[in-house]
C-alpha cells in the first residue's frame, strides 16, 4: 500500500467523520430551533395512526434523524404516554422522514452551485459569522444549522475526492459486483456499516458518495440500502435495552417493520434482475439512489400499515410479557431519554405523582389501622420507603430536565410539580409518625370509641382530600379546590375538638398520660397531611410564605 493510498483513505475517514459530525450539529441546531413545537405535534397527532405516520415522517424531516425519533418514541412507550399502537405509526412515518437526508446528499448532482465543495464554504462563511456577533437565541441556532450544513458537504468533498481516483479500480466493481450477486451479503455489509456508525443517513451517504463517482451498480446498491435499514434499528434497540417491557416492543417493531419490508423488497428486485440481467451491472447515481430509497419506505410503509396491529402482535410474542397495560402503568418509569422533551417529561412526572398519591391514600388507610387494630408498623415503615424513593426520584428528576428548551407555562409545571413531591413527601412522614408513635405506646394504649370514631374520621377525609387534589388533570379547578379547602376545615375542627378533650380534666373518664400523647401527636399529623393536601389542590396555597392564600388563619412557616 503506497502512501498515495494511505493518504486517500485518511482523507476519506476525515471526510466522514466531518459527515457525521455535521449531521449532529445541524440535527441539533434543527432540534433547538424547532423548539417545542415537533415534540407537540408527536404528542398531539399520534392518537391517530394515519397522522401519527405523517407526524413521525414530519418531525423526521425537521430533525434529520430517525434515530432521535425512535429513540423518542421508545421513551415515550417506556413513560406510558404512547401505546405500542400508537407508536407503530410514528416508527413507519419515521422511515420516510428520514430519506430527507439522501436528497440532500444528492443536490450536487442538480445544478453546479449545489456542489459540496461550491455551497460548503458559503454555508460555513454565514453560519460562522452568524453564530460570532448573533445575540439572539434563535438566530445562533439557525447558525448552527447552517455550520452543520457546512460541515456535512465539507465531509461529503472530501469523501468523494478520496475516492474519484480510485473509481476505475477493479476493487470497486469486483466488490459490488460480489454484493450484487449474493443480496443476503449486501444486505449484511449494509446492516453491519450502519450499526457500526449508528445511522442510516451516514452509511446512505457513503454509498451516495461512491454512486456520484460512478463506482456502485444496481445489483448492489438495492441490497445495501436495505441492509441499511435493518442496521439503523440498532440505536433504537439499545436505548430500549433499559427500558420496560413494552419499550423493548416498541424497538423490536421498529426491528420487524424494516426486516419484513427488506425481505419483500429483496425478492421483489431479485425477481426483477432475473428478468433484467443488465439493470444490476448498470451504474446508479445519488438522485436515484435518494428515489429508491424513499419510495422503498413509502411502498413498504403503505403495504405494510394495514397490518400494523398484527406487527404489535409479533412484537409481544418476540418480547413477552405477563404485565397488562395497567400494571405498566402503575410501575412507571421517569424516561431519561424524555428529558430534552419537557412537555413529554413532565407528563410523565405528573402520571408518577398521580401513582405516588394513590400510594400515599392507601398509606393513610394503613395508618389508621395501625392506630385502631393495633397493628405493627413494619407494612407502613415498607410503603413508606418505596414513596420516599418514588418522591425523591421525581425531584432527581425534575432538576434534569432542560431548562433552556422549556416555555414559561412548563418552567411553572417544573415548580408545581417540584412543590407537589415534596407535600407528597411530608404525607408518608406524617404517617411514619403515626406509626411510630403507636409503637411507643403500643403495650398501654387503650383508645376510646370517640377517640377511635375521630381518627376513622380524620383518614377518611385525608384521604378523600388527597383524591380532590387530582394531580392526574395537572392544576385543579377552583372547584376542585374549594372541597379540599371544605375538608381541612373540618379537619382542623375535629383536631381542635380531640385536642380540647384530651387536655380538659374529667374526672369520670381516666386517660394515660401516653394515650393523650399518642391522641395529640396523631391528630396533629392528621391536621398536616389535610394542609398538604389542600395545597396539592392548587399552586396558589404556596405562593405566599407563611401563609396559605384564602384560609383566614396563619400557617406556621416551618410546616411549608
Amino acid at each position: 500500500m503506497n502512501m498515495e493510498m494511505i493518504k486517500s483513505i485518511l482523507l476519506f475517514a476525515g471526510g466522514l467523520g466531518l459527515f457525521i459530525y455535521g449531521m449532529e450539529v445541524m440535527a441539533e441546531g434543527l432540534q433547538k430551533a424547532a423548539g417545542d413545537k415537533t415534540r407537540k405535534l408527536l404528542e398531539s397527532l399520534t392518537r391517530n395512526r394515519l397522522m401519527g405516520v405523517l407526524a413521525g415522517a414530519l418531525v423526521t424531516a425537521i430533525i434529520q434523524s430517525s434515530s432521535a425519533v425512535t429513540v423518542m418514541i421508545v421513551g415515550f412507550v417506556n413513560a406510558s404516554l404512547m401505546n405500542l399502537s400508537q407508536a407503530v405509526g410514528v416508527i413507519m412515518g419515521a422511515n420516510i422522514g428520514t430519506t430527507m437526508t439522501a436528497w440532500i446528499v444528492s443536490m450536487g448532482e442538480w445544478a453546479a452551485f449545489l456542489k459540496p465543495d461550491m455551497i460548503a464554504p458559503a454555508l460555513l462563511l454565514i453560519g460562522v459569522a452568524m453564530h460570532m456577533f448573533a445575540k439572539s437565541s434563535r438566530i445562533k441556532d439557525a447558525a448552527k444549522i447552517l455550520i452543520g450544513f457546512g460541515v456535512l458537504f465539507t465531509g461529503l468533498s472530501s469523501m468523494s475526492g478520496a475516492v474519484k481516483p480510485y473509481t476505475d479500480a477493479p476493487i470497486f466493481s469486483q466488490a459490488f459486483t460480489m454484493l450484487g450477486s449474493n443480496p443476503l451479503l449486501g444486505i449484511l455489509t449494509g446492516a453491519v456499516v450502519t450499526a457500526i456508525i449508528q445511522s442510516s443517513s451516514a452509511s446512505m451517504g457513503i454509498l451516495q458518495t461512491l454512486a456520484a463517482a460512478g463506482a456502485v451498480n444496481w445489483g448492489s446498491a438495492v441490497y445495501i440500502a436495505l441492509g441499511q435499514n435493518i442496521g439503523t434499528c440498532v440505536t433504537a434497540m439499545i436505548s430500549a435495552a433499559s427500558g420496560d417491557t413494552n419499550a423493548k416492543r416498541a424497538a423490536m417493531i421498529h426491528l420487524e417493520f424494516n426486516v419484513i419490508g427488506s425481505i419483500l423488497v429483496a425478492a421483489a428486485a431479485g425477481i426483477y434482475f432475473m428478468f433484467v440481467p443488465q439493470m444490476m451491472q448498470a451504474h446508479v447515481n445519488s438522485t436515484a439512489l435518494a428515489i429508491f430509497h424513499t419510495a422503498f419506505n413509502v411502498v413498504v410503509t403503505i403495504v405494510l400499515f394495514p397490518f400494523a396491529n398484527w406487527l404489535v402482535k409479533l412484537s409481544k410474542v418476540l418480547i413477552p410479557g405477563h404485565k397488562t397495560d395497567s400494571e405498566q402503568d402503575a410501575q412507571l418509569v421517569l424516561d431519561p431519554r424524555l428529558l430534552t422533551m419537557p412537555t413529554a417529561a413532565l407528563n410523565a412526572v405528573r402520571s408518577d405523582l398521580d401513582r405516588v398519591s394513590t400510594g400515599c391514600s392507601a398509606l393513610i388507610d394503613e395508618t389508621r389501622d395501625c392506630l385502631i387494630n393495633n397493628k405493627k408498623e413494619n407494612e407502613i415503615l415498607s410503603q413508606s420507603k418505596e414513596l420516599h424513593s418514588a418522591c425523591l426520584a421525581i425531584r432527581k428528576y425534575l432538576a434534569k430536565i432542560d431548562r433552556s428548551l422549556t416555555t414559561k407555562a412548563e418552567a411553572s409545571r417544573i415548580q408545581q410539580y417540584l412543590l407537589a413531591s415534596r407535600d407528597l413527601h411530608q404525607i408518608v412522614n406524617c404517617c411514619v409518625r403515626i406509626a411510630d408513635a403507636n409503637e411507643e405506646v403500643l403495650e398501654d394504649k387503650k383508645l376510646s370509641e370517640t377517640v377511635v370514631e375521630n381518627i376513622n374520621t380524620l383518614s377518611s377525609l385525608c384521604t378523600h382530600a388527597l383524591k380532590e387534589a387530582s394531580l392526574r388533570h395537572g392544576i385543579s379547578k377552583s372547584t376542585r379546590r374549594d372541597e379540599a379547602m371544605k375538608e381541612y376545615e373540618q379537619i382542623r375542627e375535629l383536631v381542635a375538638s380531640m385536642r380540647k378533650e384530651e387536655l380538659e380534666p374529667d374526672p369520670g373518664h381516666e386517660r394515660s398520660t401516653q394515650t393523650t400523647w399518642l391522641t395529640l401527636e396523631a391528630a396533629d399529623c392528621y391536621e398536616q397531611i389535610g394542609m398538604r393536601c389542600l395545597r396539592l389542590s392548587d399552586e396558589k396555597t404556596w405562593q405566599k410564605p407563611g401563609m396559605i392564600t384564602g384560609l383566614p388563619f396563619p400557617v406556621a412557616e416551618n410546616t411549608l
